[in-house]
């Protein structure tokens, strides 16, 4: 492709160019594409989805308790209908999934000292799906099991942090639109606010706050390179100025994969609380699980967070759209609101005049809820009700599962092919605590010059388009990866997912990566003579 065709390309998401990289990387016969472009995972958790099936039964034999007709199953009893499962659970011991069922049964009665009718009917009721989610923002037991969930791998069961209000959405896209909307509706963000963003960073965070709903002026708090994607104090104290309405980044990175160090992480918490305590903090923590000991943004500045987290990636349920939003039941936004000039709290009332008797008493998180549905649609909100099981029982399955063995072989998976992937290129495999290894990011051009020389990388820099490599690997390698230059990364760089190909296909990609390398410095070379 010629480099005038190439920059017409420059201006697509990295997610919407990839549909061109693989049209131009498929090929027939003996050879095969190899799509590391996006990161849906080629895995699932198979035990938490065998026992969302079993009892997905147990509920039908409930609903047929109460027939209407034949076939017309009715509404499941709530009285008795513990020692009604704890029967068939005895009855079907041997069945898949029973086992683990019984486990997360005990778990919550012993552990959260909830009422056995109380969560059985609700899971009952809910995987059922013959009424609206009630309460709409989240079912209450599944929002109590989840919160457990997010307190273990968060914030490291730190019961100090307190309650986080949770809204179940339909995956971390909808909490990512649901969170922009409300944040101008309620006017906690306005058209050209100056907001950071950590980058690199998921390309919407970039190509969002450019549309004409919102025209934020950016300031990117950058990653460093060099110091393994960390960031600089010097890039933190730019949210020092007073300007700066608010931050938002993906934690950890996406496509550097990378969590912040601890101390960087104690910084941005003692700067809101004592400079910035009306900083607006938007996580994005769905990668949070694959780095031990993790711990959230929520954990160090909790009143200023909105936490994003989805179960799409650890669990393999991309498809399943299964995401919470998560704000502490103390936060500034809700005071914001209230300090709002009258004029707009008069008109924020009657947007939410049709929902509650008292709007001023609404909380943000309970508006993103109505505003998700035009708040003329709030009686019908909600992520539909067996998601929410779904949901809840993939937190039970972590919850229960004390050694965890779960995210041992989740962790495993993307290390053994993170070390293929660099063998393949020929180089050490970054080796950190905080990495969660899930991507890959090659900057091709600091590869040339530690492999070849500085002149060599520099004439890539300056003779090829930036996406010029990811096309030439497509066409030539049939292998797609996502330009890194779309997520703010470095220019000519790459990001490989190591979730969604077989593990012997990252030796094979990094090889892909090796080869076309030493074929423009053999091109080079030829030029030069």
């Amino acid at each position: 492709m010629r480099p005038s065709e190439e920059k017409k390309y420059e201006s697509l998401s990295p997610f919407e160019l990839k549909n061109k990289l693989i049209g131009m990387a498929e090929t027939r016969h003996e050879k095969m594409m190899l799509n590391a472009g996006r990161g849906n995972p080629n895995w699932l958790a198979v035990e938490a989805r065998e026992a969302f099936f079993r009892f997905g039964l147990f509920a039908l034999r409930e609903s047929e308790k109460n027939l209407i007709k034949a076939g017309f199953g009715g509404m499941a009893s709530k009285k008795g209908i513990a020692k009604r499962f704890e029967k068939y659970a005895s009855v079907h011991k041997n069945e898949r999934g029973m086992a683990f069922l019984k486990k997360a049964y005990a778990y919550v009665k012993k552990e959260l000292k909830i009422n056995g009718d109380d969560f059985i009917f609700e899971l009952v009721d809910g995987i059922l799906g013959d009424h609206y989610p009630t309460p709409d923002r989240m079912l209450s037991i599944c929002e109590r099991i989840v919160h457990r969930y997010l307190e273990q791998e968060m914030w490291k069961n730190n019961k100090k942090i307190g309650k986080f209000d949770l809204f179940a959405t339909e995956g971390g896209t909808a909490a990512m639109d649901y969170i922009f909307t409300s944040l101008m509706e309620n006017k906690l963000l306005h058209k050209h606010d100056k907001i950071a963003l950590g980058t690199p960073i998921f390309t919407p965070y970039l190509e969002i706050p450019r549309l004409n709903d919102y025209e934020f002026i950016e300031l990117e708090i950058k990653q460093d390179e060099n110091k393994m994607w960390q960031y600089s104090d010097k890039e933190i104290d730019k949210l020092k100025d007073p300007k700066v309405k608010a931050f938002f980044l993906v934690h950890p990175s996406n496509p550097t994969s990378m969590a912040m160090h601890p101390k960087t992480l104690k910084k941005i918490g003692d700067l809101v609380k004592n400079k910035r305590n009306d900083l607006i903090l938007l996580t994005d923590d769905v990668y949070g699980t694959f780095v031990n000991d993790f711990k959230s943004l929520a954990a160090v500045a909790p009143k200023n967070t909105i936490l994003v987290y989805s179960f799409s990636k650890y669990f393999g349920a991309t498809g399943w759209r299964l995401g919470v939003i998560g704000m502490h039941e103390d936060n500034v936004f809700d005071k914001k609101i209230k300090a709002l000039p009258k004029i707009q709290r008069n008109k924020l009332y009657k947007r939410y005049k049709s929902v509650i008797l008292n709007p001023n008493k609404m909380k943000l998180i309970d508006r993103m809820v109505a505003d998700s549905r035009s708040v003329a649609l709030n009686h019908t909100a909600g992520l539909s009700t067996p998601q929410q099981v779904l949901m809840t029982m993939f937190s039970l399955f972590c919850l229960v599962d004390k050694k965890n063995v779960y995210k041992k072989r989740a962790q495993n998976i993307i290390k053994e092919r993170i070390k293929d992937l660099y063998k393949g290129v020929g180089i050490p495999h970054p080796d950190n605590r905080y990495d969660a290894h899930y991507y890959a990011t090659i900057d091709i051009p600091v590869l040339a010059r530690k492999r070849y020389s500085k002149e060599f990388s520099k004439y890539l820099i300056k003779n090829f388009e930036p996406i010029d490599f990811v096309m030439r690997l497509a066409e030539e390698k049939s292998v797609v990866l996502l330009d890194g230059g779309g997520f703010d990364a470095p220019n000519m760089s790459v990001r490989a997912s190591l979730a969604n190909l077989p593990d012997k296909d990252y030796l094979k990609i990094g090889k892909a990566i090796d080869e076309l390398l030493a074929e423009y410095y053999g091109e080079w070379r030829k030029n030069k003579k």
